[in-house]
């Protein structure tokens, strides 16, 4: 079986270490996972490239089992999948494709993976939040804390006009969206709980002020700590890496791509926190 993660750029990918330890630790030894670099213009040709998918050949060897999508690619894959499931239509994006019966099937496990990283760091179920960004991450982070039971939250973003997706997706989930700039990031953070989805520790800016949140969730993984994590750290409160949330979407998507609930969770996390270490160790030096 065969397997995949497509993105632009591609090369800063977690995602092979991830899967590839998994396959090992449960004895798949015929499961390859490569990574491809694909931008919105190359998908659907590289979608129709790939061949045969599971179910469409006798014995299915060699067959092409899932992709993992990151960006630019979760919106656009929806209109070339068969199906797509549920919360992946509510919110508007699928990071997960999974070949079955020779079609296309679309879900998105982004929204397990930061139920999960919350979860794992011991963050309660918050009664409010702010979440910062506007773009995937944010929609997904939304139907997050939907499922936590939070149906109204404070979304920030540089320019609101251009936050048309994610007010839709707050729609679709039923949830309230206050939308805001992010300079009023000073009167919306006494809340339980703020995601941070903004790229690149673009969050650090605002490092000082963040400092008072009781548990923030900064969607960044490296270079680990950001500079708002740390502040956050260093003033009591409760901080939630992207690579937790990475760590778990691939979790989920190991379990959808192979159909077996016995993924090697902590071979997973072993494998990316020592592929994290290297990069940090070359970046030094």
């Amino acid at each position: 079986m065969r397997a995949a993660v497509l993105g632009s750029p591609i090369g800063h990918s977690l995602s092979p270490y991830l899967h590839r330890a998994a396959y090992q630790a449960m004895g798949l030894d015929g499961w390859i996972y490569e990574a491809f670099e694909c931008d919105e213009a190359r998908l659907p040709g590289l979608l129709r490239e790939l061949v045969p998918l599971r179910g469409q050949a006798p014995d299915d060897r060699d067959a092409w089992a899932g992709l993992s999508l990151t960006m630019p690619l979760k919106r656009a894959v929806l209109p070339l999948l068969d199906t797509v499931s549920e919360l992946a239509v509510e919110v508007g994006g699928a990071n997960t494709v999974v070949f079955r019966d020779g079609l296309r099937h679309g879900d998105n496990t982004d929204v397990y993976g930061i139920e999960r990283a919350l979860a794992e760091a011991g963050v309660p179920a918050p009664r409010s939040a702010t979440v910062l960004g506007g773009g995937a991450t944010a929609a997904s982070a939304l139907a997050a804390l939907r499922n936590l039971g939070l149906y109204s939250v404070t979304l920030l973003v540089r320019d609101p006009a251009r936050a048309g997706e994610t007010v839709a997706v707050a729609e679709r989930l039923g949830v309230a969206l206050a939308v805001e700039t992010l300079d009023k990031l000073d009167a919306r953070t006494r809340v339980d709980l703020v995601v941070s989805t903004l790229p690149g520790g673009a969050a650090d800016a605002f490092a000082d002020r963040l400092a008072r949140v009781p548990a923030l969730f900064d969607v960044v993984y490296s270079p680990w700590p950001t500079s708002a994590a740390a502040a956050v750290r260093a003033a009591g409160g409760v901080v939630v890496g992207g690579f937790a949330m990475l760590l778990h979407q691939a979790v989920r998507q190991v379990e959808l791509m192979t159909a077996r609930t016995d993924v090697a969770v902590e071979a997973m996390r072993a494998a990316g926190e020592a592929e994290l270490a290297r990069r940090s160790a070359n970046r030094r030096d």
